[in-house]
């Protein structure tokens, strides 16, 4: 008989594995305890309370430690819901990304450096050369995505799920010759979206999975949320990704975040296709000929050195581009002869170029 210890009922119950949960993995079972009553506990973590895979774990783990161990008088089991446990979406059935040629993510280390902004005006910018552009927009806490294009009271409605194949699918938002999705579509009021970890997760999965009409495209912009953590990991996971981008700005604050970024996309094996450096110099709106270089000169080299990656683009510091973000006319078709705007079409071509 073996003696009836936390390491042993560990051991016992390592074996059993219902639809890909095994019961040896710390990600699914923890918080073991046996009371001085005999009395064996421990927690089963689940993406879904209602997982079908819930009682036939259960029951087999109370079977496993009730025949090993006749002493144990219970066996109480908690059942905990961890979104963050279901595994991605495969890319592959992803609807619409098949007909999607090149699926881009723009990154950033950090908030505040204007990553939307560069995100949008590039999907304009490459509409403007001909190309079929799609923005999928994933920053969850702060969507500004829509406010961008001048859409920031559209709201999905019945007229825009449409049934194709069987299915019923949702027809993006569309503006400026780009499609659009975000999660402000699909909300009502300007609450705050107070959401944690693992509801965020679920969210995020929710969000992929959902049946968006992309039609055919040569590009998917995705706008990720700024910083490194597990949601943006979730959503790299989720997404058969081209390349990622990198949007950082000359500080040595962003560019140390933007290193972590770049490690991240590193370790995932998405090839990062090069920086974009915002906010690199400043343009006077009635000095249009000057440039200052408030955060440092050098231009892109400081960017290119501390990354190792080449910089794609230079954007300027200027009133413009700002009040364009706005007033929902992205700066590259409300003002595209000033330096930002040539800068923001510059830094197309050059991400155009950089794609296999």
């Amino acid at each position: 008989m073996t003696t009836l210890s936390l390491e042993a009922v560990r051991a016992a119950i390592a074996q059993i594995n219902e639809g890909g949960i095994s019961l040896g993995d710390d990600r699914y079972v923890q918080d073991f305890t046996l009371r001085p009553d005999n009395i064996v506990g421990f927690a089963i973590r689940l993406p879904q309370i209602s997982d079908p895979r819930r009682d036939p774990l259960i029951n087999a783990a109370k079977t496993v430690i009730r025949d090993r161990f006749p002493e144990v008088k219970d066996v109480w089991v908690k059942v905990l819901e961890d979104p963050a446990l279901a595994p991605p979406p495969n890319p592959a059935e992803l609807p619409g990304t098949g007909k999607v040629r090149h699926i881009l993510a723009v990154s950033s280390g950090k908030g505040g450096v204007g990553k939307t902004t560069v995100s949008v005006n590039l999907a304009v910018a490459l509409a403007d050369m001909g190309h079929k552009v799609g923005i999928l927009d994933t920053d969850i806490y702060g969507p500004n995505v829509p406010l961008m294009f001048g859409l920031e009271d559209y709201r999905f409605t019945p007229d825009n799920f449409v049934e194709e194949n069987g299915v019923m699918v949702v027809e993006p938002a569309f503006n400026y010759g780009v499609k659009i999705v975000s999660r402000t579509f699909t909300q009502y009021g300007s609450q705050p979206l107070p959401w944690r970890g693992p509801m965020l997760h679920g969210i995020i999965r929710q969000f992929l999975s959902a049946q968006i009409r992309w039609g055919e495209l040569d590009y998917l912009i995705v706008d990720l949320p700024p910083g490194t953590g597990d949601a943006q990991m979730t959503l790299i996971q989720a997404i058969a990704l081209a390349g990622a981008l990198i949007v950082t700005t000359p500080q040595a604050v962003a560019l140390l975040d933007a290193q972590k970024g770049l490690q991240m996309f590193l370790n995932m094996g998405v090839p990062v296709l090069g920086a974009i450096e915002n906010m690199s110099y400043f343009v006077p709106p009635d000095l249009p000929d000057r440039r200052y270089d408030i955060f440092g000169s050098g231009g892109g080299h400081k960017t290119a050195e501390t990354l190792g990656l080449p910089v794609l683009g230079c954007i300027p510091l200027e009133m413009a581009l700002r009040e364009g973000g706005d007033r929902g006319v992205p700066l590259v078709l409300s003002t595209p002869h000033s330096p930002a705007a040539q800068a923001l079409c510059a830094t197309a071509q050059a991400v155009r170029e950089a794609l296999p």
